[in-house]
């Protein structure tokens, strides 16, 4: 009875348990794109990672410091000895056997220790500061390439989904006129070429449209993953492509300044630099001389007997210099390497900035030629639709060809094609730019 009770508390407990998991676990997000970035700094996976880096950096700072700030130890032992030493005293020409020592031996003391003074502790205190800052501008990267992927992929869905519908209405379309000429070809107003013609547009457009859903899915696990909620997670994007693009203005981004201070990809190379420069410090503050002071108090017992233990005490005050002389080129080894890491790292932040600079000249010019060319796809599109309407209203009069029918509507699934591209050129370049001038 006992062990049956004992079994449904615990399966009580795990059913409760998956249950609790289950209601943390949303079974559908219904979020804008701004709402997907807010909820991605909360759950992304590698964000979490970078925040767990910055908290262990900031941990190690103290580390740091602790290794030279005062530290005391305590001590006792006690013991117990099985043969006391014996040693031969010749007295007066009589050898003679005295015992050195007692049954029992006691200690028990505390000692201070502190560094007074010492180079290479004061840099790796800055050297772990400055490991922290880096993490914390890792974490800035990783929270920025978020934004980016998750915006990027937002749209992404949202512009698949504009080419669906496109693909759909056009295959209402076509289907309906492929009917209409399967009947006219059964009364022989119509001839075979003209119903294959159109049933191979209808089989293209189906293929199309089973592959824009693998696509379709492909990026909603993307997004998943960038979200870091479960595969089976529903996501519902409730932002509007045309909202999105009405809300841009080309000629108030580029009429920002480009501040290359403020870029994350700087201000991670100037920390890389100044770690060069501590690293360099470090290795020239090894030839300096140490000191550093210890404490210590120790009472000492001896006895026969542990009720009847005598005991003394001892104390001190210790400095210890320690000066290096010779290290057989060791240390200026470990010199001229940091100087070497430290031109390298200059380099580095000179080629660093080299590329921002290019970088940003080429997003400006991107962004205003992405905006062109939506605008010029957006009106070819008007243009099309006129053209293949025209051509489907000739078709049903018998004075159009399906060949020029089917060539009509490809001309207008490729102005639509290119609509889209420019469309997401214009929303990948603006997120770009966005990045680069930290207004992401």
């Amino acid at each position: 009875m006992e062990r049956r009770f004992i079994a449904f508390i615990l399966i009580f407990t795990a059913v409760a348990g998956s249950s609790l998991r289950a209601q943390d676990t949303p079974q559908a997000l219904s979020l804008s794109a701004d709402q997907a970035v807010e909820y991605a700094l909360d759950n992304n996976r590698s964000i979490a990672a970078a925040r767990y880096d910055l908290l262990a950096s900031e941990k190690g700072v103290w580390e740091a410091m602790a290794a030279g700030l005062p530290s005391i130890d305590a001590s006792a032992s006690l013991s117990y000895n099985l043969a006391i030493m014996t040693r031969i005293i010749d007295f007066g020409g009589t050898p003679t056997p005295f015992k050195f020592g007692t049954n029992y031996d006691a200690s028990v003391g505390a000692s201070l220790s502190t560094a007074v003074f010492n180079a290479p502790w004061l840099v790796g205190v800055q050297t772990a500061k400055m490991a922290s800052t880096l993490a914390r501008q890792g974490l800035t990267q990783t929270t920025l390439d978020t934004k980016e992927n998750i915006r990027n992929v937002y749209f992404l869905i949202l512009t698949l989904k504009e080419t669906m519908k496109v693909i759909d209405g056009n295959m209402e379309n076509l289907n309906t006129i492929l009917a209409s000429t399967k009947a006219m070809y059964s009364v022989g107003m119509a001839e075979a070429t003209d119903v294959d013609q159109m049933q191979s547009t209808v089989t293209m457009l189906e293929n199309s449209k089973s592959s824009m859903l693998r696509s379709l899915e492909v990026n909603h696990n993307m997004l998943r993953f960038l979200l870091g909620v479960p595969a089976g997670t529903e996501l519902i994007l409730t932002d509007n492509l045309d909202e999105i693009t009405s809300k841009i203005d080309v000629e108030a981004l580029l009429a920002d300044d480009f501040r290359i201070e403020d870029n994350i990809s700087y201000q991670l190379i100037q920390s890389q630099l100044a770690m060069s420069e501590l690293a360099l410090k470090g290795a020239k503050a090894s030839a300096l001389p140490s000191i550093g002071g210890t404490i210590y108090y120790n009472r000492t017992g001896m006895g026969d007997k542990l009720a009847h233990m005598q005991y003394f005490p001892y104390s001190a005050v210790a400095l210890q210099l320690q000066i290096p002389i010779f290290a057989s080129g060791l240390r200026s080894a470990k010199i001229n390497k940091a100087k070497i890491n430290l031109e390298k790292s200059m380099n580095t932040r000179s080629m660093v900035s080299e590329q921002l600079l290019m970088q940003e000249r080429q997003l400006r010019y991107n962004l205003l030629n992405a905006n062109e060319q939506f605008k010029s796809q957006k009106a070819n599109i008007e243009i099309a639709g006129r053209v293949l309407e025209s051509f489907r209203n000739k078709y049903n009069q018998g004075m159009a060809s399906s060949l020029d029918l089917t060539q009509a509507n490809n001309n207008y699934l490729t102005a639509q094609n290119n609509y889209i591209s420019a469309l997401m050129n214009l929303l990948q370049t603006k997120v770009a730019f966005d990045k680069l001038m930290n207004k992401l």
